[in-house]
């Protein structure tokens, strides 16, 4: 299928909108109704014994990152759980903005509440974008090794963005414009660790990112324009699977926020989780 069609342009608008801004329009939020996911009464089964935690992105939420891809992970068999983290002075709706130490910690309550509710002994977190860097810290320094079997990180980021060079007027303004850096801490603390060099970055990368005990995968795309470059999220550890979308798949375009929306990442997601699972390539051509 070549996601070409009005259709899913409206929804693509639909998803830079919630991505950029964080806000769910109805039609993306009513997308979650009846899916299958936070089922608290699912239970998993011998062939998914994890139950999959769905992390969103910076200034997005659950219903918004996961309309696409959280029913496919479901209809797949999985118990599937996601949380908006991190919300602030944007209101509940726009999550990711907090310090991501801070969400690390909202992360891990809520992987043991998953825990509890399923009885499962581990989960598996998938995440988008900061949903990739605010869970590797979580499994770091946060405890969340022994209680993870697989991570899996699309338009993942772990050494920061340089915004194709916007980082450098960040820099320049949060040193000259008085009280803006503690106006950006407050608002936005995630924002400013993303900016390298940066403590958090460093204390993510010190001694490689990758932890002992769960199985890291990490897929990005070479047209990636929001994490830059885009070899920011390739991990190049051992005991680490590094995806280039467009090495499994040519035809792929996707950028930063589409991967929110790409067949393929469902499959390589599917596959990260189940090594029986066969991916198959899918021309996609939306490149945002």
């Amino acid at each position: 299928m070549r996601v070409t069609n009005r259709g899913a342009k409206r929804v693509l608008t639909a998803v830079v909108a919630a991505l950029t801004l964080g806000v769910a329009t109805p039609a993306v939020a009513d997308a979650a109704t009846g899916s299958g996911w936070n089922d608290w009464a699912c239970r998993p089964t011998a062939a998914h014994p994890q139950p999959v935690v769905l992390v969103h992105g910076l200034g997005a939420n659950d219903s918004v990152n996961w309309f696409f891809h959280a029913p496919k992970i479901a209809g797949a068999g999985y118990c599937v759980f996601s949380l908006t983290y991190g919300t602030g002075v944007l209101g509940p709706g726009v999550g990711g903005l907090a310090s991501m130490r801070d969400s690390a910690t909202q992360l891990g309550r809520f992987v043991d509440r998953v825990r509890t509710a399923t009885g499962a002994a581990k989960v598996d977190i998938v995440g988008h974008s900061e949903g990739s860097t605010m869970p590797a810290y979580y499994l770091k320094y946060g405890g969340g090794a022994p209680k993870v079997a697989h991570f899996v990180g699309f338009g993942a980021n772990y050494r920061g963005t340089t915004l194709g060079g916007i980082d450098a007027l960040a820099k320049a303004l949060l040193t000259t414009v008085p009280g803006l850096g503690v106006i950006l801490k407050t608002a936005c603390g995630a924002c400013t660790e993303y900016l390298a060099p940066s403590a958090f970055l460093d204390d993510l990368a010190r001694g490689g990112v990758h932890v002992a005990g769960p199985a890291y995968t990490s897929i990005v795309s070479r047209y990636d324009e929001v994490v830059t470059p885009y070899t920011s999220g390739v991990l190049n550890e051992r005991g680490a699977t590094d995806i280039v979308l467009q090495d499994f798949c040519p035809s792929d375009a996707s950028g930063h926020l589409s991967q929110a929306i790409d067949p393929n990442v469902t499959g390589l997601i599917l596959h990260a989780l189940d090594a029986s699972y066969r991916p198959s390539c899918t021309p996609f051509t939306l490149p945002l």
